[in-house]
């Protein structure tokens, strides 16, 4: 193998090939020197996966074709449409929540030219962005006022900062989560300021290990949903109605009113259950049974675009909006657009069960996911080499939302192939693939691959299929 590395030219003759002279003049040098550095890596690469030295030699003869190559992956966009093929409808790794054409039309629509982000058109002086937003979310959870703010671990912590620094806050054990990226609960509550009072043991907090907590130093009570996880077997929690009762008797004793904080996370406006997922905690209702302030995200079940969003009590989020760090968190005019958008569909909650596209992948008809299969099926087995069938499969939800839920779904088996060759050939095409594989087959489920995506993807699987095989 030493010899064949032997053979590798030297970069700086690759660079000054007679060859290249057309590409290097018309290539900014920073992207022609990396092109060139990375087709010899990729000859380095071939020697180490294959140790061929005829296979090499051919790619030698090639390798001006192979710097054009990588010169066009340089300049070519890293973010780029994926086809998700995985059935897992909020994919955190493929960007979480698909967004409906309107959406994509209200953001080409303030992004193409000025937009009144920040100014108020009936007083013809400056006005708050927020603006934007706070009637919808009134209208739709019944909150006197709200916010918007980056992500929910965002929101959290100008919740706790705003309500809570230096202070203590009370939570119990068996909520302090984990979500994605190794961002924990007690590290957020750390960053912004408050100091954590633990109450209970993992499986089991009762009401009286809050009332027993409850000190001078306290100043708020937080209630974590555990959307991405559950404890089952000997488990209890305390339900809102109770902390309620603490809330209010701990006012009766010492004039002091404490705010009741919930952290919602998946931000669900609608009743899942009606559809036949499992029931989910909606804003709604954690705001009529008595939370002060409720934060959740926006590109989880809401189907919107990444974003935190505080719904409460007005006088606590007038306090958050004065706090130093909203303007660190703050979100932009693309972000607002889309959210105000995706809101106005759930003025009417069929409407949004209709037009978001996570709510209709997740609640979509199994005759409406068979047909797609067999369409997906048919187009497959048409190209020369491949078959498919068509099996059954389970669905995910994704997004750190309803663990438990497994959603019956069909999906495109591809079966004698290499499956590990050609799932990675399929992450390598122009439009790449992400696919799952099972039972050292290739599986595509078509919960998560819209109609119009069909014919893209057939090119693909047969570009990638030419590749391999």
């Amino acid at each position: 193998m030493s010899q064949l590395y032997r053979k590798l030219p030297k970069t700086d003759h690759v660079l000054a090939m007679p060859e290249l002279d057309a590409l290097r003049e018309n290539t900014p040098y920073p992207v022609f020197l990396a092109a060139v550095r990375n087709a010899i890596d990729a000859l380095r690469e071939l020697i180490r996966e294959h140790n061929d030295e005829k296979l090499l030699d051919a790619a030698l003869q090639e390798l001006p074709a192979l710097v054009e190559k990588h010169k066009e992956l340089l300049i070519a966009p890293r973010l780029k449409k994926v086809i998700n093929a995985t059935g897992v409808v909020l994919h955190t790794n493929l960007g979480r929540a698909v967004l409906d054409e309107g959406a994509l039309a209200a953001l080409s629509a303030v992004s193409s030219g000025y937009s009144n982000l920040e100014y108020d058109l009936k007083k013809g002086e400056r006005g708050s962005r927020y603006d934007h937003l706070i009637e919808r979310v009134r209208m739709i959870t019944g909150a006197e006022d709200a916010m918007v703010v980056n992500n929910n671990a965002a929101a959290v912590m100008l919740v706790l900062s705003t309500a809570a620094k230096g202070k203590e806050v009370i939570t119990s054990r068996g909520e302090l989560i984990e979500i994605g990226g190794s961002f924990r609960i007690p590290s957020v509550m750390e960053e912004s300021g408050a100091i954590l009072r633990e109450v209970g043991t993992t499986n089991k907090t009762h009401g009286q290990d809050y009332r027993n907590a409850l000190n001078e130093e306290t100043a708020a009570l937080l209630r974590v949903h555990t959307s991405n996880y559950k404890v089952v077997g000997f488990t209890s929690g305390v339900e809102r109605e109770e902390l309620v009762r603490i809330r209010d008797d701990w006012e009766k004793e010492t004039g002091v009113r404490l705010p009741l904080i919930e952290d919602l996370g998946s931000g669900v406006l609608v009743d899942l259950s009606k559809y036949g997922l499992p029931k989910e905690p909606t804003v709604q209702e954690a705001l009529a049974q008595g939370m002060d302030i409720v934060t959740f995200s926006g590109d989880k079940l809401l189907g919107g675009p990444q974003a935190g969003i505080i719904a409460g009590r007005a006088d606590w989020i007038a306090r958050m909006r004065k706090n130093q760090l909203t303007r660190a968190l703050r979100v932009d005019k693309f972000t607002i657009s889309v959210l105000e958008y995706t809101l106005s569909l759930y003025l009417d909650p069929a409407t949004a069960i209709q037009r978001i596209p996570t709510l209709r992948m997740l609640t979509e008809a199994k005759d409406s996911i068979d047909k797609r299969a067999e369409e997906l099926c048919a187009l497959l087995n048409a190209i020369d080499g491949l078959q498919a069938d068509v099996v059954d499969i389970d669905s995910k939800v994704g997004g750190g939302s309803l663990p438990e839920a497994d959603l019956p779904s069909r999906a495109v088996r591809l079966h004698g192939v290499a499956a590990q060759k050609l799932e990675r050939a399929l992450r390598e095409q122009p439009v790449p693939v992400v696919v799952r594989q099972q039972d050292e087959c290739v599986h595509m489920d078509v919960r998560t691959i819209a109609p119009g995506e069909l014919t893209v993807l057939c090119d693909m699987v047969r570009s990638a299929w030419e590749a391999i095989r």
